[in-house]
């Protein structure tokens, strides 16, 4: 039996109201109607469409919520890069910008840039087909993301229908999911109520809720959504101007963030980001910065990009923020090397985003030179990602009888002997080893992506591995049976059977790899590749004396000391063997002198940050290629490695016509001099 022309009319009619006034709500806030009436309007829909099934469409406004819960997400691959932002930490990095968009365009006007908040969220892709939403992804790594689209459509801000009649045939929506503060707090009640585990903040919420295998949970959470531009467009042209775009984009039902707006020049960018970190903390969601975007789209398309970002656009981050808690007492953690770090156990206190309780002293130098002791009022500072870190000590109010820190004498994992090298500021357990807390990270290394790159073999197995007792030493990976393997948690017999095989595959290492996976104390990558071009073989390098090392390229007495200290221990060079006796043979490989290097004679200057290496592990790797790396830019300068957020070096560089390499770039180059 067809259902009645006039109910499939209402049914319609509904929809089209429903989607009217969610657009009101969202996009324009500007509601008509009151929450009981939209509710009724909802209950209606929702109750014609129960009684007649076959009017159910996947738009609807009721099927928010519908699809069962999946065992993982799929992957999705953005069809354009969903690229980064370079940052800038300053009024002078700032103004570096601005000039260098200047410079690039070849003009003295000032600039009009489209002006919005950062969002402290989760960036988002959105695939409309027709005016329907078909795709929701994470932004992943840029290029692929995880497909969440039964997640994003419980998300009342998102529309899963565009409003409108003009929109484009394929349109790619991007924006942030954020939590609230208020909608944080409601949920943590909530959970709290429950006995269930709390967030620490707004960001940790949003990313678990979108993030949850059950679309029904993240129906529950309160999630929204505001819109930051468009990736793909097909079948339509958007306006010629950011700000008209996002607008355009609110028309057809997206939401933008209401202050966003165009300002001219460096001074307009400067007094609205003074603005809005005035107006940061009144807010009822979190921004960590603000972005400033070249308004005009000729003009970024002029400007292009660099690898990961937009050469037209930049976030001007807040400055890091600190708050003042109290040090109750301090623990001692063992790196890889063994070298013990002194970690503050603090009074919970909330900075940059998140409830701090640790935080990092550095060595026993900068405690004794910021003279911290137990019971201080320390200030905390976090900035974005970094680890937190005690920055002062508020000595006004230093308590009576405050306790100096003692230095430990004994590992505190192993109990063997600590040790101070003369002149260093570290100090180190002398287990090696035989110490767990250096197994564990030493074989974790060994197993790195950029050592022996073992597949599969993560952090939580090798703690297995390490706890049972079945593994000791790096070579005692390679007698690991499937069997063994397999009765781990978490260890089916096909992922036991695929660490095997990938433990069998990583035996055909480079020496220079292979030196690197050893772990050896101030051997790192770049270290170690010089140290195979200078030897050519590992037994050539393992009978080398403190002085023979020394030759080597930037290898000076106290690395020589670590290397030579390193191969006259009895149980390193047992593990060596033993590797050797399950196949790992590293080859031979032509033995590159001082002379020889392909670098020598060449000037490099590093500026900004880079994702890959910190700027002293990218000058250790050129310098080991016989380049000398110099702090400033000159006619006699050769390249320039410009990493995000670079600064005057890179506008001097360009101004010389000296040439630059990206950080992509940079890295091939490497990799061709290998």
């Amino acid at each position: 039996m067809s259902t009645p022309k006039q109910i499939r009319k209402r049914v319609e009619t509904l929809r089209e109201q429903i989607r009217h006034h969610n657009h009101l709500y969202y996009a324009l806030d500007a509601p008509e109607i009151s929450d009981a009436e939209y509710d009724a309007l909802l209950r209606e829909l929702q109750a014609l469409e129960a009684e007649h099934p076959d009017l159910v469409t996947e738009d609807s406004p009721t099927q928010r919520v519908g699809a069962e819960p999946v065992e993982a997400f799929g992957t999705v691959r953005h069809e354009q890069p969903m690229l980064s932002l370079d940052n800038a930490f300053s009024d002078a990095e700032l103004s570096d910008f601005d000039r260098r968009i200047r410079e690039r365009l070849k003009t003295d006007d000032e600039i009009e840039y489209a002006a919005e908040p950062k969002l402290d969220g989760l960036a988002v892709s959105l695939l409309y087909e027709d005016g329907r939403l078909v795709r929701g992804a994470t932004r992943g790594d840029g290029t692929t993301g995880e497909d969440i689209t039964q997640n994003v459509r419980t998300i009342g801000s998102i529309p899963l229908k565009l409003v409108g009649r003009d929109y484009p045939r394929r349109l790619e929506v991007r924006g942030e999911v954020y939590m609230t503060h208020a909608g944080f707090r409601k949920l943590n009640a909530a959970a709290e109520k429950a006995g269930g585990k709390t967030f620490v903040n707004p960001r940790n919420a949003a990313a678990g809720s979108l993030r949850q295998l059950d679309p029904k949970v993240t129906a529950k959470r309160p999630l929204e959504f505001f819109c930051y531009g468009a990736g793909l467009i097909e079948g339509a042209e958007l306006p010629d101007r950011h700000i008209d775009i996002l607008e355009r984009l609110r028309q057809w039902g997206q939401r933008i963030y209401p202050e966003i707006r165009r300002v001219k020049g460096l001074e307009g960018c400067h007094a609205y980001y003074q603005e809005m970190e005035r107006r940061r903390e009144s807010l009822d969601f979190d921004i960590d910065g603000v972005v400033f975007k070249v308004d005009r789209r000729d003009l970024q398309e002029r400007l292009g990009y660099v690898s990961r970002a937009p050469r037209w656009a930049i976030a001007r981050k807040f400055p890091a923020q600190e708050v003042n808690t109290v040090l109750r007492e301090v623990e001692w953690q063992v790196g890889r090397t063994g070298v013990l770090t002194p970690v503050a156990r603090l009074e919970p206190v909330f900075v940059g985003g998140v409830t701090v309780t640790n935080a990092t002293l550095h060595n026993p130098d900068e405690i004794e030179r910021k003279d911290i002791r137990l019971g201080d009022t320390v200030v905390v500072r976090r900035a974005g990602d970094v680890i937190p870190q005690v920055v002062a000590v508020v000595k006004a109010r230093r308590p009576k009888g405050a306790g100096r820190i003692s230095l430990p004498r004994k590992c505190p994992v192993c109990h063997s002997d600590v040790v101070r090298d003369e002149g260093a500021a570290a100090l180190r357990c002398s287990g090696g080893l035989h110490c767990p807390a250096q197994r564990k990270a030493g074989l974790m290394h060994f197993a790195s992506r950029r050592a022996m790159d073992i597949d599969g073999l993560g952090e939580k197995l090798i703690e297995q591995l390490v706890e049972r007792d079945l593994v000791h030493d790096a070579a005692d990976l390679y007698a690991l049976t499937q069997e063994q393997l397999a009765g781990l948690d978490r260890m089916a017999g096909k992922s036991a059977q695929n660490l095997v095989e990938a433990l069998e595959k990583s035996k055909d290492v480079t020496l220079p790899r292979f030196i690197h996976a050893l772990g050896i104390p101030e051997v790192g990558e770049a270290t170690a590749k010089a140290l195979a071009g200078h030897f050519g073989s590992l037994d050539a390098l393992m009978s080398a004396d403190a002085d023979a090392l020394q030759e080597v390229p930037d290898v000076g007495p106290v690395v020589a000391r670590e290397i030579a200290t390193f191969f006259d221990q009895k149980h390193n060079r047992e593990v060596i063997d033993k590797l050797r006796d399950h196949g790992i043979e590293p080859p031979a490989q032509e033995i590159r002198r001082r002379a020889e290097l392909p670098l020598k004679g060449q000037s490099w200057v590093l500026t900004g940050t880079l994702e890959s290496m910190t700027r002293d592990e990218a000058k250790e790797q050129l310098e080991a290629l016989g380049a000398k790396v110099t702090g400033s830019v000159s006619k006699k300068t050769d390249y320039v490695v410009a990493g995000s957020a670079a600064g005057s070096k890179l506008a001097k560089a360009e101004q010389l016509g000296v040439e630059v390499l990206d950080e992509d770039a940079f890295l091939k180059r490497l990799e061709a001099l290998e």
